[in-house]
């Protein structure tokens, strides 16, 4: 039973699940945005062929529906006490259905897929391109619009849904004829599980989503007809495209017993910067996964980037519209998890020691290029790699060298933004499971030359979608009592090194900095098409 407050009402909770990369995970949460009740499963990917990354519809949907009774029983309350549901989840990772039946086409074909590198290379190159490119750079020229700008500066890359969901139209006959027949729907992770939970009632998603696809129009804010009748993507399998705090609907009861409405869907890495209350210009969130996302808060405007950045909608709350930049590294967990299964440590806490317990890495470079390389450098053909390896090269060198990997992309992500948005930085705040790592987070902070905050949760999303839900019914009432719900943090302070050694934290690494852009270089352009 759930405990009652002045022994008449019974205390009421917020439910939010997070459906990631590698686990699906759901809170339940207090007034104070304390967890009281947490349940987790993993989240098994395919690997059909190589390249190609898929995930299981019917397992990721048992998934969910698990975490939630889970979730709701370790708190000891009852599903009625759940006042509204918030959903997060990874983004760009997308299937089709039968509009009628609700049966997936084919699996999640996910954000880390590699099927359609070459027709995204060859579309970077297309003389099509080049003549978009130069045609918004006339326009840029005599109206001096920023969309014209971030038109003439667009290049495709496989993260965005784009081209993924051109190679399953062309490959999927089934998708073909349902999208003939008018029976198509298309949907990313959250409004696949919206129409799940509301029994095809809803096809629908929300800003953040949306925007992450790399089809919808930030600037319009609509699905982009432009780019749809460009590369022969159906305007009519798309969904609805709702604000980030609005009541969606109720998931129907046959499913938990009850009718809980679900009052926001978010995309992960937006959810984890309004869980950090990232709510002002020039904050930075940093979420440290199975990728790296590092994103700004660039207020009611979208940022035109030229080096592979990319403008989000952060929410969209009421007629308040938030857009953050992002850049992103994809192999962050990923080379951990990678180097676990080679048996370089047996428990991942471990790593931070291993890596103090050698002064460097003995030359060693890693480059974390698993699924190609971002911005930056933006090179979908780039290779994983280890470079410079010697008979004295030992377990903690290359520990070492992975996990400075990782604190060196922070900084490339870190200088690429600096350059590009020129908006004075207030504040960066880090999460995720790899921030948990005080190594990689004392580097980060050494080489950005600035104090990096780590909350004591690192379950970000969970907590950003659980504060729109809230909001939305009026469980927390304004962002200044979610900042006051804030968990302390700790703080990491860059090093001071004294005047005899290389002058900054930073300058003792120039060296090995150096090694490694040339390692990442050698990497670049390795896979053939």
């Amino acid at each position: 039973m759930g405990s009652q407050r002045n022994g008449f009402k019974k205390e009421s909770f917020i439910l939010s699940v997070d459906v990631g990369t590698t686990s699906i995970r759901c809170h339940v949460y207090d007034k104070e945005a304390k967890i009281r009740g947490s349940c987790t499963t993993k989240v098994v990917p395919l690997y059909p062929e190589v390249g190609h990354v898929e995930m299981d519809p019917d397992a990721l949907w048992k998934g969910f529906i698990t975490v939630v009774k889970g979730a709701v029983q370790d708190t000891g309350v009852h599903m009625h006490q759940i006042e509204a549901l918030g959903i997060s989840t990874q983004r760009s990772t997308f299937t089709t259905w039968d509009r009628r039946t609700g049966v997936p086409f084919h699996n999640f074909i996910s954000w880390q897929d590699q099927r359609a590198a070459d027709l995204v290379k060859s579309w970077n190159r297309s003389c099509t391109m080049k003549a978009i490119h130069g045609v918004m750079k006339v326009l840029y020229f005599l109206t001096r619009q920023k969309r014209s700008l971030a038109a003439s500066l667009i290049v495709f890359t496989t993260q965005h849904v784009t081209f993924r969901l051109v190679w399953a139209l062309t490959h999927y006959k089934q998708v073909r004829q349902a999208v003939a027949e008018g029976n198509c729907c298309f949907g990313t992770m959250d409004t696949w599980l919206l129409f799940k939970l509301t029994k095809g009632f809803v096809h629908a998603t929300d800003y953040s989503n949306a925007s992450a696809t790399g089809i919808f129009d930030s600037y319009q804010m609509c699905w982009s007809s432009f780019l749809c009748s460009l590369v022969s993507l159906p305007l009519s399998i798309f969904p609805k495209v709702e604000n980030t705090g609005h009541h969606f609907g109720s998931i129907d009861p046959s499913i938990f017993g009850v009718s809980i409405p679900i009052m926001s869907v978010m995309a992960d890495q937006q959810a984890a910067m309004f869980g950090e209350c990232c709510f002002d210009v020039g904050d930075v969130k940093i979420t440290m996964g199975t990728g790296t996302f590092m994103n700004i808060n660039t207020g009611n405007k979208p940022h035109t980037s030229v080096t592979g950045l990319y403008p989000v909608v952060g929410w969209k709350i009421g007629s308040e519209v938030v857009y953050l930049a992002e850049g992103n590294a994809a192999d962050t967990g990923t080379a951990i998890k990678w180097a676990e299964k080679l048996e370089l440590f047996s428990d991942v806490r471990d790593t931070s020691a291993m890596a103090y317990s050698v002064s460097d890495s003995d030359g060693v470079c890693f480059v974390p290029s698993f699924s190609g390389l971002q911005a930056p450098l933006n090179d979908p053909k780039a290779c994983a790699s280890l470079m410079g390896l010697k008979p004295s090269t030992t377990k903690c060198h290359l520990v070492r060298a992975i996990l400075e990997s990782v604190a060196f992309r922070n900084m490339q992500l870190y200088e690429t933004m600096l350059k590009e948005t020129h908006i004075p930085i207030t504040k960066i705040r880090v999460d995720g499971g790899v921030s948990s790592n005080d190594f990689i987070m004392q580097l980060t902070a050494d080489l950005f030359g600035r104090k990096v905050a780590r909350p004591q949760h690192n379950e970000m999303s969970c907590l950003g979608a659980a504060f729109v839900a809230g909001l939305g019914v009026g469980f927390w009432r304004t962002r200044e009592e979610l900042k006051k719900l804030q968990s302390s943090d700790e703080l990491f302070t860059p090093r001071e090194v004294h005047k005899e050694d290389a002058g900054s934290p930073r300058r003792e690494y120039t060296a090995v900095l150096q090694s490694w852009e040339r390692a990442l270089r050698r990497s670049m352009n390795w896979y053939k098409p």
